[in-house]
């Protein structure tokens, strides 16, 4: 399928202010980016780099006034995202080196602590991709999936103390359980069409039976649509921007995905 996607950020800045954004798909093996248009007014020097990550970021210095930062892309992404239960539990001796990142507790998965809690959740599943599939389940279940509930990001631990949650924290909870049984797993942050309500929206990926598989407790089966811009261990390695210095005011942002013809 072909999704044409669109990001409008606006800010008011009061002083120069460095920013270093993350606002650009890559291509990989679920998606293919055709076209891509990315516009910043007033128009400033702009450096881009990738992070650890294999993210596209850029960096820049914002002038005191007010910026505008409009992207976007022509996407082809799966009309339906891989499954497969029974994929094996890939024993740690026996991961790639790229994936063992992902097996630690960072600052919002605090994975050391949820060990036994993910061995009681998945103890009559065969281990690997049916034991993620059911810890995407009972996040499904047990949580309430409430957009804009919450402002900044919360830790597993703070997550799994409601019953409530938004999307970027029911993926740090699905991340923190995995990698409590030794499944490696990442947060991603991108779009989804037929998001409701449309924003940026946040899932998380495991790696078993040597793939990466898409989970995503907010909704109630998996589909297609989904656009990837950035990948990492929680959600600080993937905010859409950080600015360093001054507060500044994020006035407005819009955020559209259609589904177009090729």
């Amino acid at each position: 399928m072909w999704l044409k996607t669109y990001c409008n950020l606006k800010f008011v800045i009061e002083h120069d202010t460095p920013l270093v954004m993350m606002l650009r798909p890559r291509s990989d093996h679920n998606q293919w980016i055709t076209q891509e248009e990315y516009r910043i007014t007033p128009c400033e020097k702009v450096i881009e780099f990738t992070d650890n990550y294999g993210n596209l970021c850029q960096r820049l210095v914002a002038k005191p006034g007010h910026l505008e930062i409009q992207t976007s892309a022509k996407v082809r992404v799966p009309k339906k995202l891989p499954k497969a239960p029974g994929a094996p539990f890939v024993e740690v001796q026996n991961l790639p080196h790229e994936t063992l990142q992902y097996l630690l507790p960072s600052r919002y998965c605090e994975s050391d602590r949820f060990g036994q809690m993910a061995a009681e959740i998945t103890q009559n599943c065969i281990m690997g991709y049916d034991q993620v599939a059911e810890i995407e389940n009972w996040i499904r279940t047990n949580f309430k999936y409430d957009p804009g509930s919450s402002i900044v990001p919360l830790s597993a631990v703070e997550v799994n103390a409601k019953d409530y949650a938004v999307c970027r924290d029911m993926a740090h909870l699905g991340i923190a359980l995995c990698r409590g049984i030794s499944i490696p797993a990442r947060i991603v942050v991108g779009y989804l069409h037929e998001l409701e309500p449309m924003d940026l929206h946040a899932w998380f990926e495991a790696y078993v039976g040597g793939e990466w598989y898409t989970f995503d407790a907010t909704q109630t089966e998996l589909k297609g649509g989904y656009v990837a811009i950035g990948y990492g261990r929680d959600a600080a390695d993937v905010a859409i921007y950080n600015q360093f210095g001054p507060l500044i005011y994020h006035s407005t942002q819009s955020i559209r995905v259609e589904r177009i013809t090729e």
